[in-house]
């Protein structure tokens, strides 16, 4: 089985405990109220994992290849070594400390943090650009949040005090 098909795999026995959860256990503690409404709060947990189940399904099972013949953009796992494998996993860092530093460093800096060291990984060196453009979409995504929506987020260090 390729590498794709063990993926797909995976993600089928996710979207498989995800859906269990969302169609049988979510909806246990809705109020009387709610349980006559015709959206709840599980519907779109339950969309994405139909989805997900439909989508792993057709690529475990083949039916997004048209001919058997392998393509030249396939994932060939047996040279997984010749692929960046370094800057996925150092993106993958990044988000986890992204999710770490979030609250004690605020939306802002941690944003604008990883939006530049995001892009230096992937290569870019024009910080000409990337700086300038790492702040104003942190802070755009901050005051849409924020303000627009109304949901609070920390936009500064929890030891400045502001916010």
């Amino acid at each position: 089985m390729t590498l794709d098909r063990w993926i797909a795999l995976i993600i089928l026995l996710i979207c498989l405990c995800y859906g269990y959860q969302a169609f049988f256990i979510m909806d246990l503690g809705l109020p009387p109220f709610m349980q006559r409404n015709p959206v709840w709060p599980s519907t779109f947990p339950k969309l994405l994992a139909v989805m997900g189940i439909m989508v792993s399904a057709a690529i475990l099972l083949g039916l997004e290849k048209s001919d058997q013949t392998p393509a030249e953009g396939d994932i060939n796992y047996r040279a997984l070594g010749q692929y960046k494998t370094g800057q996925a996993l150092a993106l993958l860092s990044l988000m986890v400390a992204y999710a770490v530093l979030l609250r004690p460093a605020g939306f802002l800096f941690s944003t604008t943090g990883f939006l530049i060291l995001g892009a230096v990984v992937l290569g870019e060196r024009k910080f000409q650009y990337l700086i300038p453009i790492a702040v104003l979409a942190a802070g755009s995504v901050w005051y849409l949040v924020q303000v627009v929506l109304g949901i609070f987020l920390r936009p500064w260090p929890f030891f400045l005090g502001i916010g």
